[in-house]
């Protein structure tokens, strides 16, 4: 079947324009899932509405193969409509394209873990998800030591995400490496990134 699909796909792309222009090939990683990720990526926080859909485009036209995005950045709409808008007319496959985005702190609830993707998926019009990362190590409206849920029981949601294909892979942002070795105690899926904010001004 999903070889019947890639040859559906490939004969749909062929009467699409290329696009306008292409950089080199990326530098990719192999991931602990054994998906590859693209190293170079177009990030959405803070980008103005209205001016996220432009950035997209822009960016995937002039060679960007990967798109990190969050529920809370509150554009996953506008995103959605820029992939939309190249996938369907320029020669680029939806597996061509890398796109992560992230569990909020209100939807750690295992009930709520799925929901939440899949509000993503519609926003994004996507049918699955590269990369989806708990967004932070942290539940709203629970203080304490203990959060409630869990850690554990947010990531076994998660996991129940990969076994049914809404997913590829799944990580964190923002753990720090004691939290991820208590996720590797009990994870059946790997943690496949850890994403943290490091740059000059904030080197961790």
């Amino acid at each position: 079947i999903a070889h019947e699909e890639r040859a559906i796909d490939e004969r749909r792309l062929a009467s699409r324009p290329p696009l306008p222009r292409s950089l080199p090939d990326q530098p990719r990683a192999t991931l602990a899932s054994g998906f590859a990720i693209p190293l170079l990526g177009l990030g959405t926080w803070k980008s103005e509405p209205g001016a996220v859909r432009l950035a997209v485009e822009a960016a995937l036209k002039c060679g960007y193969r990967h798109v990190d995005c969050a529920s809370v950045y509150e554009n996953e709409s506008e995103v959605g409509e820029a992939l939309d808008a190249v996938l369907g007319h320029y020669k680029l496959s939806r597996r061509d394209v890398f796109v992560t985005s992230k569990l909020w702190n209100t939807d750690h609830a295992p009930e709520r873990v799925r929901v939440a993707c899949e509000k993503t998926l519609g926003d994004l019009k996507l049918k699955y998800l590269d990369l989806y990362l708990i967004h932070w190590p942290v539940v709203t409206g629970c203080v304490g030591e203990a959060l409630s849920p869990s850690i554990r029981e947010t990531w076994e949601a998660m996991e129940a995400l990969v076994d049914e294909g809404l997913v590829r892979s799944i990580g964190v942002s923002n753990f720090s490496a004691a939290k991820m070795d208590a996720i590797r105690a009990y994870a059946r899926h790997p943690i496949s990134v850890c994403q943290v904010e490091c740059h000059p001004f904030w080197p961790q």
